[in-house]
């Protein structure tokens, strides 16, 4: 996995988790994790993220990844805490549970794979 995967990856699930609440806010079902895929193929949709940005240099890169971000702290922001752990929202699974398993994970996931990155490159 390169940087430019990386950011990709923490790109596609940041917008994936705003496609879930935006859906969700208009009452419309969501598709989880995405339509088409099962969570035991996280590894193909991660394929399906590094695509979708595969054309965007890496100041474009970080650009989107820091507006997906800021959208989605603004949304979290937003929402009250009975909203986001009042009760399940996908199986057991509060929304703020969800969205936490969903973007810091991957970016705890993203912090090991850069330790390892900078440590190989010296």
């Amino acid at each position: 996995m390169s940087p430019a995967d990386l950011v990709a990856y923490l790109i596609g699930w940041n917008d994936l988790v705003l496609k879930w609440l935006d859906r969700d806010d208009r009452g419309e079902p969501v598709d989880f994790p995405e339509a088409g895929f099962k969570w035991n193929e996280l590894g193909l949709l991660a394929q399906k993220f590094y695509r979708d940005h595969e054309a965007l240099d890496w100041v474009s890169l970080l650009a989107r990844l820091t507006e997906a971000r800021t959208r989605l702290v603004d949304t979290i922001s937003a929402r009250s805490d009975p909203e986001l752990y009042g009760g399940p929202w996908y199986g057991k699974w509060t929304k703020g549970r969800m969205i936490q398993f969903n973007t810091s994970s991957p970016y705890a996931n993203a912090r090991v794979r850069i330790r390892k990155w900078l440590k190989e490159k010296g």
